[in-house]
Parts: structure tokens; sequence; C-alpha cells
């Protein structure tokens, strides 16, 4: 939906709650039963009518940035957000996330990365909340080395699911990297003890498909995988769960560029039979085994 629809349906709706509010305890209840609900009725009132000029004074005063991000112009709202960070020092965390993901969209890493620095100089912890996406920027760029040192210097940083990210993403960058003994133990902890599903489930892929043709215990691999699959598949039933479950986490940048494997994971979790498919690393050999859906 458009934002300028989507904000005139939200006033509208306000503005029909404050009519309900002041004429239907007289017209149900009388005069007399209203004024007993003066108390209520008026700080109820008073609290819809400045909510409704929040919602105006935001639409038109980020106008220019909601329409820019409604016609998908990444050129245009990447000046713009330039403009308003670089030339009125405006570093916040949400305009800083939005032109590094806009330079992302634009496959324009370098520009990331001099975002990165200049954020760094002038509001270090809006660089420690976009840890992920400033990451993220790197691996697309090929730079798996940079990208793991970068996670690694995070490590205490994140908060919760946030932090299981920032780990899961240090293995991804050294196993894309090919630098599998560093990346097994991260998948190996995370693929048992991570309460997320997608990351439990991607760390326990890579652990089946890739990591085990590489370990020097490729059974203990294989065994914490199927541990980490039965875990998922436990409380996601079904493909058509995981999907879902996977479509709303998937409007954030660092879990978009992963889509691939999240599909390629599904379909490892929930087929009948497992076809081992090329791994970011290397082709692996053609090979079938049963899997037992739990």
């Amino acid at each position: 939906m458009k934002f300028k629809y989507l904000i005139t349906v939200f006033s509208i709706i306000l503005i029909i709650v404050v009519f309900a509010a002041i004429l239907l305890p007289r017209l149900l209840a009388g005069p007399e039963f209203a004024a007993n609900l003066q108390f209520i009725t008026i700080p109820l009132l008073i609290f819809m009518v400045l909510l409704l000029a929040a919602v105006c004074v935001f639409f038109f005063s980020n106008y220019r940035l909601l329409s820019l991000l409604e016609r998908e112009d990444w050129p245009a709202l990447a000046y713009y957000l330039e403009q308003q960070i670089y030339g009125k020092l405006k570093y916040s965390t949400r305009k800083v996330k939005l032109l590094a993901s806009s330079y992302i969209v634009m496959s324009d890493f370098n520009s990331v990365l001099t975002l990165e620095t200049k954020t760094l100089n002038a509001k270090p912890i809006v660089v420690e909340k976009n840890i992920l996406i400033f990451g993220a920027a790197r691996v697309l760029s090929g730079g798996y080395r940079e990208a793991a040192e970068f996670f690694k210097t995070y490590f205490e940083k994140g908060k919760g699911e946030e932090n299981q990210w920032i780990r899961w993403y240090y293995g991804f960058s050294k196993l894309l990297g090919s630098d599998f003994n560093a990346a097994e133990p991260e998948f190996l902890s995370l693929a048992v003890f991570s309460n997320n599903a997608l990351i439990s489930a991607l760390s326990a892929y890579f652990l089946d498909s890739s990591l085990a043709n590489h370990s020097e215990n490729p059974e203990k691999c294989r065994s914490v995988a199927e541990n980490g699959k039965k875990r998922v598949v436990k409380s996601i039933k079904n493909a058509s769960l995981w999907k879902r479950e996977t479509d709303k986490t998937g409007t954030d940048i660092h879990v978009a560029i992963v889509r691939k494997y999240i599909d390629e994971t599904g379909n490892w979790l929930f087929s009948e039979k497992k076809t081992i498919t090329p791994t970011p690393v290397e082709e692996t050999e053609d090979k079938e085994e049963e899997v037992t859906a739990t």
C-alpha cells in the first residue's frame, strides 16, 4: 500500500474514533451519563488529537524520504540521505541503516565502507547498531577475511539474537574464505544452542552439505546437523510454515542476501530425500541419503 494512502486511512480511523468518543455516550446513554464519562473521554480525545497531529507531522516531515522508498528509487534515495547525513550531520541509526541498505542494493560496497568510517568517527554507537549491515557489505564485496575480522571485533557488542547472527556471519565468512576449521565450531554451537530456528537450520545445513566434507570429524558434523534439523522440524512442521517464518524476517538485509541458502535449507529440512547442492565454496559429490521427517 502506498504510504500516503496508509497515512490517510490511519487518519480517517483516528477521526472516526474521536467523533465516536464524543457522540456515542450522548446518543446511547443521554447527557447525564455522558457527563459522568467526561473524565475518561476528554483525556482520550486529547490523546487521539495529539496522535493524529504526530502522524501528520511525521508524514509531511518525511514525505520526500517516504516517496523515494515507495518508488524504490535507490540512487535518489542515497543522494537524499547523503545530504541529510553528511551535509546536516544527522547520523541517526535509521538514516545510516537506510543509506547503507541503498548502497548494498546498488552494489556500491565502497560507499558502505566510507559511510561506516565517517559514522564511526562521528557517532560510533550507530555503527554498533548496524553491525550486520556493515559486515554483510564486506561479505557481498568478496572480502571474506575482512568480514570475519569485522564480525569478530563485535562479538561482545550484539545482544540476544543479533549476537547469534554476528557469530553466524563470522562462521559464514570463514566458510566462504575456505577457513573450514574456524567455521566449524561456530556452526556446531549455533546448530545446537541457537534459539532462532533460521540460524540453527542454516548452521545445520552447512555442517551437513559442506563442512562435513572438510572436517577431521565428519561424523560429528553430520550428527550435530541431524540434531539441529530435528530441533527445527519439531517447531516448524512443514515447508509452508518454514516459508512463512522466513518471510517474516526476509526484509532484513542480512537475511535477504542469504535467501538462496535459506531456500536450500528449507528443501534440505523438508524434502524426503536430501540433495547436495553446490556449497558457497565448491561443488560436492552428488549423493543421496534418506532423511526421516519428525
